[in-house]
Protein backbone atom coordinates (compact mmCIF):
# COMPACT_ATOMS: atom_id res chain seq x y z
CA UNK A 1 0.00 0.00 0.00
CA UNK A 2 2.50 2.46 1.09
CA UNK A 3 6.50 2.21 -0.31
CA UNK A 4 8.75 5.01 0.25
CA UNK A 5 12.34 4.79 -2.53
CA UNK A 6 15.32 6.15 -1.40
CA UNK A 7 18.07 7.56 -3.87
CA UNK A 8 21.44 9.78 -3.44
CA UNK A 9 23.50 7.95 -1.52
CA UNK A 10 27.31 6.95 -3.11
CA UNK A 11 31.17 7.29 -2.37
CA UNK A 12 32.28 11.08 -1.21
CA UNK A 13 35.55 11.92 -0.49
CA UNK A 14 35.44 13.36 3.28
CA UNK A 15 34.37 16.99 3.14
CA UNK A 16 32.05 16.61 0.62
CA UNK A 17 27.97 16.50 0.45
CA UNK A 18 25.82 14.41 -0.64
CA UNK A 19 21.60 14.91 -1.04
CA UNK A 20 19.85 11.93 -0.19
CA UNK A 21 15.64 11.82 -1.10
CA UNK A 22 13.09 9.15 0.18
CA UNK A 23 9.53 9.72 -1.75
CA UNK A 24 6.56 7.78 -0.29
CA UNK A 25 3.66 6.49 -2.91
CA UNK A 26 1.21 4.62 -2.29
CA UNK A 27 -2.20 4.88 -0.46
CA UNK A 28 -1.44 8.03 1.49
CA UNK A 29 -3.79 10.13 3.50
CA UNK A 30 -1.39 12.12 5.33
CA UNK A 31 2.36 11.71 6.48
CA UNK A 32 3.34 13.17 9.96
CA UNK A 33 6.83 12.72 10.94
CA UNK A 34 9.68 11.86 8.71
CA UNK A 35 12.92 10.94 9.19
CA UNK A 36 16.60 9.31 8.29
CA UNK A 37 18.08 6.82 10.59
CA UNK A 38 21.59 5.29 9.96
CA UNK A 39 23.26 1.88 10.82
CA UNK A 40 26.53 0.51 10.42
CA UNK A 41 27.12 -3.02 10.93
CA UNK A 42 27.77 -3.71 14.91
CA UNK A 43 26.00 -0.88 15.97
CA UNK A 44 23.05 0.27 16.77
CA UNK A 45 20.51 2.02 14.38
CA UNK A 46 20.10 5.38 15.12
CA UNK A 47 18.20 8.34 14.37
CA UNK A 48 20.19 10.68 12.54
CA UNK A 49 17.75 13.66 11.66
CA UNK A 50 13.58 13.73 11.99
CA UNK A 51 11.28 16.68 10.65
CA UNK A 52 7.40 17.10 11.77
CA UNK A 53 4.59 17.77 8.77
CA UNK A 54 5.13 21.54 9.98
CA UNK A 55 8.77 21.46 9.09
CA UNK A 56 10.20 21.34 12.40
CA UNK A 57 13.29 19.81 12.85
CA UNK A 58 15.56 17.43 14.98
CA UNK A 59 19.34 16.34 14.94
CA UNK A 60 21.44 13.77 16.81
CA UNK A 61 23.81 16.24 17.96
CA UNK A 62 26.79 14.52 15.87
CA UNK A 63 25.16 16.20 12.75
CA UNK A 64 24.17 19.65 14.35
CA UNK A 65 25.31 22.26 11.83
CA UNK A 66 26.16 19.50 9.09
CA UNK A 67 22.81 18.29 7.81
CA UNK A 68 19.89 19.51 7.11
CA UNK A 69 16.65 17.73 6.78
CA UNK A 70 13.72 18.90 4.54
CA UNK A 71 10.49 17.86 2.85
CA UNK A 72 7.60 18.94 0.42
CA UNK A 73 4.34 17.43 1.63
CA UNK A 74 2.63 18.11 -2.05
CA UNK A 75 5.56 15.85 -3.08
CA UNK A 76 5.23 13.53 -0.07
CA UNK A 77 9.33 13.51 -0.42
CA UNK A 78 11.69 14.02 2.73
CA UNK A 79 15.24 15.24 2.16
CA UNK A 80 18.53 15.39 3.55
CA UNK A 81 21.15 17.60 3.30
CA UNK A 82 24.52 16.24 3.77
CA UNK A 83 27.81 18.58 4.05
CA UNK A 84 31.38 18.08 5.84
CA UNK A 85 31.01 14.53 5.77
CA UNK A 86 33.31 12.48 7.61
CA UNK A 87 33.93 9.00 7.49
CA UNK A 88 31.81 8.42 10.83
CA UNK A 89 28.93 9.13 8.71
CA UNK A 90 29.61 5.93 6.61
CA UNK A 91 26.35 4.10 6.83
CA UNK A 92 22.80 2.90 5.28
CA UNK A 93 20.78 5.45 5.38
CA UNK A 94 16.97 4.93 5.89
CA UNK A 95 14.22 6.82 5.46
CA UNK A 96 10.78 6.52 7.36
CA UNK A 97 7.65 7.90 7.53
CA UNK A 98 4.68 8.15 10.00
CA UNK A 99 1.58 7.40 7.42
CA UNK A 100 -2.16 7.62 7.60
CA UNK A 101 -3.64 5.36 4.85
CA UNK A 102 -6.84 5.45 3.36
CA UNK A 103 -7.21 1.81 4.06
CA UNK A 104 -6.34 1.84 7.50
CA UNK A 105 -6.95 5.56 8.90
CA UNK A 106 -3.93 4.97 12.01
CA UNK A 107 -0.57 5.64 11.99
CA UNK A 108 2.07 2.97 10.56
CA UNK A 109 5.76 3.48 10.50
CA UNK A 110 7.25 2.48 7.35
CA UNK A 111 10.70 2.44 5.84
CA UNK A 112 12.85 2.41 2.70
CA UNK A 113 15.08 0.09 1.60
CA UNK A 114 18.36 2.11 2.25
CA UNK A 115 20.74 3.70 0.51
CA UNK A 116 24.78 3.27 0.75
CA UNK A 117 27.12 6.21 1.82
CA UNK A 118 30.18 6.23 1.85
CA UNK A 119 33.02 8.65 2.75
CA UNK A 120 36.31 8.04 2.04
CA UNK A 121 39.46 9.03 0.93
Amino acid sequence: QVQLVESGGGLVQPGGSLRLSCAASGSIAMINDMGWHRQVPGKQRELVAAISRAGAPTYVDSVKGRFTISRDNAKKSVYLQMNSLKPEDTAVYYCNAEVYSYSRPSLNDYWGQGTQVTVSS
